[in-house]
């Protein structure tokens, strides 16, 4: 059973440091510069669904995740939603617009109970003048998530459901060290930019072909055959 928000409490100094340091943007800071930083770290907890910032807010600062996963996700005209990425402890979201001074440019939820530090647009800046080894950091986190997002756009033009879905599968059981899965279908279309109704069929397809078992009680997907679905993303056209 996982931890309710009642057993957690704000974190202390040290462990405020502690997750600065374990962060993709500040590790390899000179010790000793962290404790400044982690005094003006705001604690907040989220609960499963609730709402880290919005699409078009304006963007005070960047977020820490110490533990939990956030997802970043866009809403079309239509109200379809397109899951532009999915971070988990280490990471940090909000980074662009601590250097363009634009808003928010993805809604972000909680996808578990989350514990996360907020630390405001100047605070950061600061940091990094005063720690320019640490500014390539953010240089580099940067530079992946523009690659993953080149990654997402072609595949959303040039791949389709099948190949979408068969390639999120494998990513996530990679990501996770396991070939069980638990997303609902829901998760799915908004993970790869469709309907629910399209990965329902895709799904049951993948199941006939032996490629993959569905629990539907349990809303667990099993990769049966790793290689097969690795060639059905691949191949399918």
């Amino acid at each position: 059973m996982g931890a309710r928000t009642s057993d957690l409490r704000p974190l202390t100094l040290a462990q405020k440091v502690a997750a600065l340091a374990r962060s993709h943007l500040f590790s390899g800071s000179p010790p000793g510069t962290l404790e400044s930083l982690a005094r003006l770290a705001e604690f907040r907890l989220l609960g499963q669904g609730e709402m880290l910032f919005l699409a078009g807010e304006p963007a005070r600062g960047l977020f820490v995740i110490v533990s939990g996963s956030i997802r970043a996700f866009r809403v079309n005209a239509k109200g379809r939603e397109q899951t532009i990425h999915v971070e988990a402890a280490g990471a940090t979201l909000a980074e662009v617009p601590v250097f363009d001074d634009g808003n928010y440019p993805a809604t972000a939820v909680a996808e578990e109970l989350s514990e996360i530090l907020f630390l405001s647009k100047a605070d950061v800046q600061r940091f990094l003048i005063a720690n320019p080894a640490i500014a390539l950091n953010a240089l580099r986190l940067m530079a992946g998530r523009l690659r993953r997002h080149a990654e997402l756009v072609d595949s959303l033009a040039l791949k389709d459901v099948g190949q979408r879905l068969g390639r999120l599968l494998l990513t996530e059981a990679q990501t996770l060290g396991t070939r069980d899965l638990d997303f609902s279908n829901q998760q799915l279309a908004a993970r790869i930019g469709s309907v629910r109704e399209v990965v329902s069929r895709t799904l049951a397809r993948l199941a006939q072909n032996g490629l993959i078992d569905i629990d539907t009680r349990a809303r667990g997907i099993t990769i049966l055959d790793e290689q097969a679905l690795k060639r059905f993303a691949e191949d399918e056209v």
